[in-house]
């Protein structure tokens, strides 16, 4: 299906629509901001300040810029398979580190988690795990006794675990927590390639790797905790794709670590509850429940040892949801954000991934009718995946709990729209790869982030 190989006119029109909603974005929330406030961000839509700079990252990051446009596309089409899912890792690794270190170590890697909203702020408060995990629901609202700092109250505690068992193995400290959420978080690319594959075909695959690995989304992966969720959601649904296809060596495996994987997103992140959304599409398009119960097996082994030690996933929910609104969530007109959210989306999937979208939707009729049939393309099932991507997305944007941030918040479902570049002409890869480049190059040198 190729998705209208000529249609390149209207590819550029949907970058062009893409850029300039950013444009309107910035010129509207700077003008909300400089006379009200609400928007609570220095740069809107982006939580960043402007401050053109460079830093021993800059060198790295425009060759690791140059590298990909270059080499990547040629070197996706010929490496052996094991060594493209490796390399992917390893470049978007690399990626990832030399945006970081724009801002130096300190800055940009190493401070980044300890700040007065982040996980490391509480390492002490769970000596005492099981005690901490019962009295956890406890610290959540604004006004309680010692309440948590706003990124411990706001997810599960899961995500600070990690932290405190990295402590406890002697990798504590906001260099270790860097090092963490960068190593596991650039794994992200290789686990959609993964999915990918089991899910189109190896070819597509291919032709998504270099813009899975030059994500803008990379600027917000080093070090947000967020990169690190966006992987464990991306190897839950890549295991879960494996595990569905027929050609899966050790199905019920497979399944149970999908499902440990997904229940462990449960608990790292209220908001990749929604992953429920791509997973069901996985399942839609491998037509098979066989990976249901083991998945859930999976989840429910995560769930329990919580549940035993006394914390209420859907009472902590709740209180969260209050928190919210108690805090800036309560100031942030969701007027704004509503389509602003939409202009950081275009900011970490790129110009590429907009243009991709516009033949994803323009493809997504016949691709149903074909999936009715029984008779999809590669193409039709890159894009199923890619619209089921986009709808945890707007579900997320319409749910009112994602008003600014969503540049780092939204990376879990973020690494799944990048694959939509697939669908542009192979003849054209370098070209939007170097528009995929020169945003996060951009973005990092002109903005001082806030992840």
């Amino acid at each position: 299906m190729r998705a209208g190989r000529d249609g390149r006119r209207p590819d550029v029109l949907a970058a062009l629509g893409g850029a300039l909603l950013v444009v309107a974005a910035v010129v509207v929330g700077t003008a909300i901001e400089h006379a009200d406030g609400t928007l609570r961000v220095g740069w809107p839509p982006l939580l960043a300040d402007w401050l053109p700079h460079v830093g021993p990252g800059t060198p790295g990051a425009i060759g690791v810029a140059a590298a990909v446009i270059g080499y990547a596309p040629g070197l996706a089409s010929r490496l052996r398979w094991r060594t493209l899912v490796l390399g992917c890792w390893g470049v978007a690794m690399a990626w990832i580190w030399s945006l970081a270190l724009i801002d130096g170590w300190y800055r940009g890697v190493a401070e980044q988690l300890t700040t007065r909203n982040e996980y490391l702020r509480v390492i002490g408060d769970f000596a005492a795990i099981g005690p901490a995990l019962r009295d956890f629901t406890h610290h959540i609202l604004i006004g309680t006794p010692h309440n948590w700092p706003a990124h411990v109250a706001g997810h599960p505690p899961g995500a600070t675990l990690t932290f405190v068992w990295l402590d406890r193995i002697g990798l504590g400290g906001g260099g270790w927590a860097g090092v963490w959420c960068i190593t596991v978080g650039s794994s992200a690319a290789a686990a959609v390639l993964v999915g990918l594959r089991a899910l189109t075909d190896e070819k597509t695959a291919r032709r998504a790797a270099p813009f899975l690995v030059l994500a803008p989304a990379a600027v917000w992966m080093g070090t947000s905790a967020d990169g690190y969720f966006a992987a464990v959601a991306a190897w839950a649904l890549a295991l879960l794709s494996v595990a569905a296809s027929r050609t899966a060596r050790h199905p019920v495996l497979l399944s149970l670590a999908s499902g440990l994987l997904f229940g462990w997103t449960l608990y790292v992140s209220y908001g990749l509850t929604l992953v429920a959304v791509p997973a069901a599409a996985v399942l839609l398009l491998t037509r098979t429940l066989r990976p249901v119960a083991p998945v859930l097996a999976g989840v429910a082994l995560v769930a329990l040892p919580f549940t035993l030690a006394g914390f209420n996933w859907w009472e902590a929910y709740q209180l969260l949801v209050e928190r919210y609104y108690q805090g800036s969530g309560g100031i942030r007109p969701q007027s704004y954000w509503i389509w602003g959210n939409l202009a950081n989306a275009v900011i970490i999937t790129g110009l590429a991934s907009v243009a991709g979208l516009r033949r994803a939707l323009a493809c997504a009729p016949g691709a149903v009718r074909r999936l009715h049939s029984r008779r999809t393309t590669a193409d039709d099932r890159l894009v199923v995946l890619v619209l089921a991507a986009l709808v945890a997305l707007l579900i997320a944007d319409l749910s009112g709990m994602s008003k600014a941030e969503t540049e780092r918040i939204w990376i879990p479902f973020a690494v799944w729209l990048l694959p939509a570049a697939a669908l542009l002409p192979s003849r054209d890869a370098r070209r939007w790869l170097t528009l995929q480049g020169v945003l996060a190059l951009l973005v990092n040198h002109l903005l001082l982030t806030g992840w």
